[in-house]
């Protein structure tokens, strides 16, 4: 079983990403550097989360690879915008009723994604 199937599928991976939109768009240090309209980077966040954790592709049929650095090179990320990214994402995570080895696994791939992603 992936882990998109342990969590609930698309459903927790929507709520998950709104919640963290949510977040974000009270954040002081993150808000600047997202567009004025949050629904197409929310949407690439799904459907990437979903494709990362077992679930279809449809990221990758879109988008094409993730080339995660590559994408966010052109925004500024130190160790403070990354502590806030995270920040953010840990509440996201603690706000849905996950199974602790979903949670940890989770947490996992967002702190190291997230250190990877620092560029300054």
């Amino acid at each position: 079983m992936t882990v998109y199937e342990a969590v609930g599928g698309e459903k927790t991976f929507t709520r998950l990403v709104d919640t963290f939109y949510a977040e974000v768009e009270k954040d002081p240090i993150l808000r600047p550097l997202y567009p004025d309209d949050l629904g197409p980077p929310r949407r690439h966040l799904t459907l990437f989360l979903i494709q990362y954790f077992g679930g279809p592709r449809t990221y990758l049929a879109e988008r094409g690879h993730p080339r995660l650095r590559a994408r966010h090179m052109a925004f500024p990320i130190d160790q403070k915008v990354r502590d806030a990214w995270v920040r953010c994402m840990r509440a996201a995570v603690e706000s849905l009723d996950l199974p602790a080895a979903a949670r940890d696994e989770f947490m996992r791939y967002f702190e190291e994604a997230a250190t990877f992603l620092i560029n300054r």
